[in-house]
């Protein structure tokens, strides 16, 4: 380390590699409502997987201060009774971790309405660069400190540290145990011994954690994505822990899967890492148990094992031997959308005299990928990348993940975010950088939600020359990141991010994955590059601001100067981060977060930095995401300009909207091409850990607004869709099943109601996967410059199941290609005027909505059910309805104050009708929620006055 500190006292004890532990384990308002996002929890102790194995701080919990005031050293500071008067006391988060420094001063008062405005500025500073520490109250290091009894007499004792954000020395009862240059990385597992320092009764430990930097360690950072964390995220994301065990320990236990191709059967190879702790050589027994879910057999295998003294064996139960780890008729893996989520469960144990030591559990599922190049072409030489599940081919619909800013783990979030990413209907997320504590990866498993999981970009991760100490850091990581990933079903590729690793860092990443037995698939880039071993990558990235909804079916415009393919963001091949950049929040989250003067800015101020947007400013172009200026200029040449906030924040609906449909849309409309065919479109981002603007499919507060909204219209199981490129209509099948009885009805509305076009398909049969195209030809007007709608109307056996409204201008966006081309937003030459859209006539409507007792997503019992009904008797559209359930009173009149339901999730939104027509919405919610208040639905539109309606 470059920071000057007192020379080290005490013996260093030498770190060991881990190879025995198991390792799964509205109306505005002037003043926001104060965010609950910092308020302490209490978590229940997460498993770690193996009996061997307890996570540090799970009863006492820690106490965290800075070595700015903690002076004393470390000797002194991990002796036994060391005093601790006036240090922050912290508890482990959801995933076992006591977490960031931030995350140790929230926990204890600190700033509480941190996410509110600049607050987090107001108290903590702000860094504007990502890199080296820069606000003082975190530029020295901080002390994590925590006390545990001795395990039984006799009994090995390993401290593990799972990673650390940031680099750390190491302190147990007085001894230095590891420094800087071993404990580095917030990926890196390390178990150091520490059997001949422990006294009976209380031991301690502390752990001197240096400012992290991401430019020059291995760990992570935010780039772009948020404001940078005050303290760069400084501390411990991932478990303490301590193994203690008898003379054999068993861990590492996983499964190696040779599945058919026609899934019929499925071979297992179960292996297990057994170490002798003595100092002698030791015999076991080592019993291993495949369970399936639900009643069936079990499979048990043991053998007996000898393993030397001090060392660690490798115990294989192969299906040759033990004929019955091969499985007749397995239980699928399926993702979500697709089948049913089966997890078996596998149990090891090590035994000697008929006394288990100790034993492991994990799950695991049964399913295979292929990842290949296909379609190759002018644009993409090599092929463009795509994927099958279980011989299935997948568009690949999803997003990346972000998790919260502090790196605070809770899984009712996680399962809260998976209720919308399903209610979303997109299939897959990116993790570019930021992996997970294991209770996500477990819950992406049972959800049937596919991962992609890979290196962080812009940082060190991509440096190209490491010392070698860096190098074997660099290959730890790799292993004890495999060792994470390798039985979870959903974790279905990993990936590097913008450049590809040199031929060093590739064989260190893959000589670690396989010392891990982690299989992939690799992929050497999420740009179009190729390494040494894994070849092309077949991906490519961009765009990341706002562009038209026409771009995303383009196929013909790409930088032709730059073989990395950036920003040729249109529909074909597949692509591995893009969206049309700023997405507005409805007023009920916006309130939440920002000041009376933000709430101004927001629609007043275009070139204003957004704080909530990132750090970088009040540039618009190029590489600098700090504003809204180019939604905001889109917004008012296409709609008009806003006169208030309210019609601003209706407008940018209706503009994110749009956009997210297009999105998914164009790339399942072209994955039928034969050349170049779209394959996969990941939206940057699907999510945010603190209040945004930028980037995010639903808020932190669960907000569902027009970027939900076209995303979820455009990933429907079963959808029909209207082109942007060659008007026409596309019908998709996403689902699991073959579809039948289907038929398509395209009608083109005026402005002032009138059928200007109304036709209908024949009957229709789409079996699961496959889109076709061209079903219909809806005949708009010709007149330059007129606005039109087209509605779309599926039907299944004559009962309608989609429906799909666009509104569009005859004289569309036009993009200038010549300065687009490469860049990360789109230079306009010209917008599609919608000003009309101001013009359409008040439509008036009916709502009804009942509640019914159902369980929902992430502990939700209450299904809310809301039918619309246009009853305009002019032909009045009635258009962009939304509904919002809140608290209200007997009478249907909303209680004051912040009333939405946040933990609602809804079916559909956002709809539009024309007189006659009804949408049945639906919405579950948690009856808590309500705090003792009677559920009222809101209704509003862009030409419907707001109604409310109690549901009862």
């Amino acid at each position: 380390m470059a920071l000057a500190r007192a020379p080290r006292t005490g013996v260093l004890v030498a770190a060991v590699c881990l190879a025995a532990v198991s390792l799964t384990t509205p109306t505005t308002t002037a003043t926001p409502v104060p965010a609950a996002a910092a308020a302490p929890a209490a978590f229940a102790d997460p498993a770690t997987g193996s009996t061997a194995v307890s996570n540090l701080g799970a009863t006492g919990g820690w106490k965290v201060l800075t070595s700015a005031t903690a002076t004393q050293g470390g000797a002194a500071i991990s002796t036994p009774g060391f005093s601790t008067s006036g240090w922050l006391s912290v508890t482990n988060d959801g995933g076992g971790a006591p977490g960031t420094e931030v995350g140790a001063l929230l926990q204890n008062g600190s700033c509480p309405s941190v996410f509110v405005s600049t607050n987090m500025k107001t108290c903590f500073g702000q860094m504007t660069k990502v890199g080296a520490e820069s606000i003082a109250q975190f530029s020295a290091p901080w002390w994590y400190r925590t006390d545990f009894p001795a395990p039984p007499a006799g009994q090995d004792a390993k401290l593990i540290l799972n990673g650390v954000v940031g680099q750390a020395d190491v302190w147990v009862d007085g001894t230095e145990v590891a420094t800087s240059a071993t404990i580095s990385g917030d990926y890196a597992r390390n178990a150091l011994d520490v059997t001949s320092l422990l006294r009976a009764g209380t031991n301690s430990v502390a752990i001197e954690v240096y400012p992290n930097n991401p430019t020059t360690m291995l760990t992570l950072d935010n780039v772009d994505w948020t404001q940078i964390p005050p303290d760069n995220n400084t501390g411990i994301q991932f478990p303490v822990q301590l193994q203690s065990a008898g003379a054999l320990v068993v861990g590492d236990a996983h499964v190696d899967q040779n599945t058919a191709a026609d899934l019929s059967s499925s071979a297992l190879t179960v292996k297990a890492a057994v170490t002798n702790t003595t100092t002698a050589a030791q015999t076991g027994t080592v019993t291993a148990t495949v369970t399936p879910p639900g009643t069936g057999t079990p499979v048990t295998v043991s053998q007996s094992v000898t393993v030397p003294a001090g060392t660690t064996q490798t115990v294989s139960f192969a299906p040759a031997a033990y004929p019955t780890l091969t499985l007749a008729s397995p239980q699928i893996w399926w993702p979500y959308q697709l089948g049913a989520q089966p997890l078996y469960t596998l149990a090891t144990s090590v035994a000697q005299s008929g006394t288990t030591l100790n034993s492991t559990s994990e799950t695991f599922g049964i399913r295979t990928v292929t990842s290949y190049l296909t379609g190759a072409g002018s644009m993409a030489p090599s092929g463009v990348r795509a994927f099958r599940v279980n011989n299935v081919p997948l568009v690949i619909r999803g997003g990346g993940w972000d998790p919260d800013l502090f790196l605070r783990y809770d899984p009712a979030d996680t399962a809260k975010q998976i209720g919308l990413f399903k209610a979303m209907g997109v299939n897959t997320i990116r993790l570019e950088g930021h992996l997970m504590p294991a209770d996500w990866y477990q819950q992406m498993d049972a959800a049937g939600i596919l991962v992609n999981a890979g290196y962080q970009c812009c940082d060190f991760w991509e440096n190209t020359s490491y010392t070698s100490a860096q190098q074997a850091d660099y290959q730890l990581t790799a292993q004890s990141v495999g060792q994470v990933l390798r039985n979870h079903p959903s974790v279905f590729s990993f990936q590097w991010s913008d450049n590809a690793p040199t031929a060093t860092q590739e064989t260190l990443a893959l000589n670690g994955f396989a010392a891990a037995d982690y299989p992939g698939p690799f992929i050497s880039s999420a740009e179009y590059n190729s390494s040494p071993q894994l070849g092309a990558s077949g991906e490519k990235e961009g765009p990341y601001d706002w562009v038209p909804p026409s771009y995303w079916y383009d196929t013909t415009h790409y930088p032709s100067s730059d073989s990395t393919l950036t920003n040729a963001g249109g529909s074909w091949g597949y692509d591995s981060e893009q969206s049309a950049g700023d997405t507005i929040p409805t007023l009920d989250s916006i309130n939440r977060f920002l000041s009376a003067s933000d709430q101004t800015a927001l629609w007043q101020s275009p070139s204003a930095n957004q704080y909530h947007d990132n750090y970088e400013g009040t540039k618009h172009t190029g590489y600098h995401f700090g504003t809204n200026d180019n939604l905001d200029t889109a917004i008012t040449d296409r709609y008009g300009a806003p006169t208030s906030l309210a019609q601003y924040v209706e407008e940018a609906q209706l503009q994110n909207y749009e956009d997210t449909r297009a999105q998914f849309e164009a790339f399942v409309d072209h994955s039928t091409k034969a050349v170049q065919p779209a394959t996969g479109t990941v939206y940057w981002q699907l999510n945010k850990g603190w209040p945004t603007m930028l980037w995010s499919l639903w808020n932190n507060d669960g907000d569902q607004a027009g970027a939900f909204f076209g995303a979820q219209k455009a990933n429907r199981p079963l959808h029909a869709l209207y082109t942007l490129d060659d008007g026409t209509v596309t019908l998709d099948n996403l689902g699991g099943t073959t579809q039948s009885g289907l038929t398509v009805e395209a009608k083109v509305y005026s402005t002032a109601g009138a059928v200007l076009d109304d036709r209908t398909s024949g009957t229709l049969s789409l079996a699961s996967q496959p889109v076709l195209n061209k079903v219909l030809t809806p005949k708009i007007p010709t007149a330059a410059g007129t606005v039109y709608f087209v509605e779309l109307l599926l039907r299944q056996n004559g009962v309608l199941v989609d429906r799909n409204v666009y509104w569009n201008n005859t004289t569309t966006d036009a993009v200038n290609w010549t300065k687009t081309i490469g860049q990360p937003q789109a230079s306009m030459s010209s917008y599609a005027n919608l000003t009309a859209l101001r013009n359409l006539a008040p439509a008036t409507v009916s709502v009804s909505a009942t509640t019914s007792s159902q369980p929902g997503p992430n502990g939700s019992d209450r299904l809310v059910t809301v039918t619309v009904t246009n009853t305009s008797t002019t032909p009045a559209v009635g258009f962009f309805l939304r509904a919002d359930l809140r608290r209200g009173t007997a009478t249907g009149t909303e209680l004051a104050g912040d009333n939405e339901l946040q933990s609602s999730v809804w079916s559909d939104n956002d709809v539009t009708l024309w007189p006659g027509e009804s949408e049945t919405l639906t919405a579950s919610y948690s009856s808590a929620d309500l705090q003792g208040a009677t559920p009222v639905v809101s209704l509003s539109g862009w030409n419907v006055a707001k109604t409310d309606t109690v549901a009862g």
